[in-house]
């Protein structure tokens, strides 16, 4: 049997960081992951200002910033006319900015910090059975290893096997559209200075800088193909991006397919094991908000544990799960309303478009937008 004070399922961003930031205060914390190493695919690509404050004191930061485009502002347009600017360059923060960073890229420098830690990782590890009792809680590993620790942490993502065996329910829906994701180089006329959010008829499209020279591209569809071609995203562009000057698809390097769901988890604590990210909470990605939420999860959820294995108050845990699920409500809303927004009907479109430009010109309307887009309003 392993035994260790916390125990993480999941070495996604959510679970890596938790690791790290317990691992640095002094607490022992193993690490399974059910999928062999790099098998994860690259879905998030955005760290906003609030995490990257979170961050900085487990020495994550200057790796992830030296490595990520820095974007200034976030914008909302339709087709070539701007709706709403966001601007984070006037934020009260050391990182006024969206860093772009890819999923892998952000896995790779949390798992090589954790192992400048002394952590480790588990895997390929699944987990089949999780057990809790007064003292602590039990899982078993598919190759019928055993883990003891004082505490577990779900950090496995939206089909949460430790969210399923802990019996919490994880109340939502689906959007009716799938989502279509790609990391393309491209030529033309969008500015690698900023995130834009495109409404159209045809639906949303984000367009993003990334480093090496590529843009991550995210869009709704009816049905999105397994893996995207240049074809087929040169037509989302075409009839959603920017029309003045075109963008030009040259390659695409990865594609994906996902469906979202909206979905928030009925309770962050049973007994023992309490959940972090995607096992938590779900969204739409508009807004890049996902990523950036878990791992605030994640820190603050470590911090909180490391109080209670030194001796604190078990019921401080019970306030973390009360204060972060009413967050992830906001956020979850906040996409939400975006999507909306972006998926608007033809019909109503010149009025949507006319309150959005209204809107943008309002200073306070960009501030509050920036101070909720970077995760500061949650400081």
């Amino acid at each position: 049997m392993i035994t260790t004070d916390v125990l993480v399922v999941g070495a996604g961003p959510v679970g890596l960081t938790a690791a790290i930031v317990l691992t640095r205060l002094g607490h022992g914390v193993v690490v399974v992951d059910d999928q062999a190493e790099g098998a994860n695919t690259s879905r998030a690509a955005v760290v906003h200002a609030r995490t990257l404050e979170l961050l900085e004191p487990y020495g994550l930061t200057p790796a992830l910033t030296a490595r990520g485009v820095r974007t200034p502002r976030f914008t909302i347009r339709d087709r070539d006319r701007l709706l709403v600017p966001v601007p984070f360059d006037g934020l009260p923060t050391r990182f006024p900015y969206t860093l772009m960073i890819s999923q892998a890229d952000m896995e790779a420098f949390l798992l090589a910090r954790l192992t400048e830690l002394g952590g480790r990782v588990l895997r390929p590890a699944p987990v089949t059975a999780v057990e809790q009792d007064a003292s602590g809680v039990t899982a078993t590993l598919r190759d019928g290893r055993v883990l003891r620790a004082s505490y577990l942490v779900g950090a496995d993502g939206m089909h949460s096997l430790v969210r399923e065996r802990s019996g919490i329910g994880f109340a939502g829906g689906t959007y009716a559209e799938s989502f279509t994701l790609a990391d393309v180089r491209l030529g033309g006329g969008v500015p690698r200075e900023e995130v834009i959010l495109y409404f159209s008829p045809e639906g949303l499209v984000v367009v993003a800088p990334l480093p090496d020279g590529l843009h991550r591209i995210v869009a709704t569809v009816d049905e999105a193909p397994p893996e995207p071609g240049a074809a087929f995203v040169q037509r989302l562009l075409d009839t959603r991006g920017p029309e003045a000057v075109p963008a030009v698809v040259e390659e695409v390097v990865w594609g994906s397919r996902f469906r979202v769901h909206h979905r928030i988890a009925d309770a962050y604590r049973k007994g023992r094991v309490l959940l972090a990210g995607d096992a938590a909470h779900v969204h739409s990605p508009a807004g890049g908000q996902g990523m950036n939420l878990g791992i605030e999860d994640a820190v603050l959820l470590a911090e909180t544990l490391a109080k209670v294995l030194d001796g604190g108050p078990d019921d401080l845990l019970d306030a973390y799960a009360a204060a972060r699920r009413p967050v992830a409500e906001r956020v979850v809303a906040l996409a939400g309303r975006l999507t909306s927004l972006a998926t608007t009907g033809t019909a109503l479109r010149p009025l949507r478009n006319a309150v959005l430009a209204l809107a943008g010109r309002l200073p306070a309307v960009r501030r509050r937008l920036a101070w909720q887009l970077s995760g500061l309003d949650r400081r």
